[in-house]
């Protein structure tokens, strides 16, 4: 029970930080797009 649990929260916790590793890269390609548009 206490494997299972422990395997759990592993993967949520993998699958949140790979969601937030998401939303960066998101962010940084838009501010990326921001830089060079603007710069023309």
């Amino acid at each position: 029970m206490m494997n299972d649990m422990m395997g759990g929260g592993m993967m949520w916790g993998m699958g949140f930080f790979g969601l937030l590793l998401i939303v960066v890269l998101v962010l940084a390609a838009i501010a990326l797009a921001k830089y060079v548009f603007a710069r023309r």
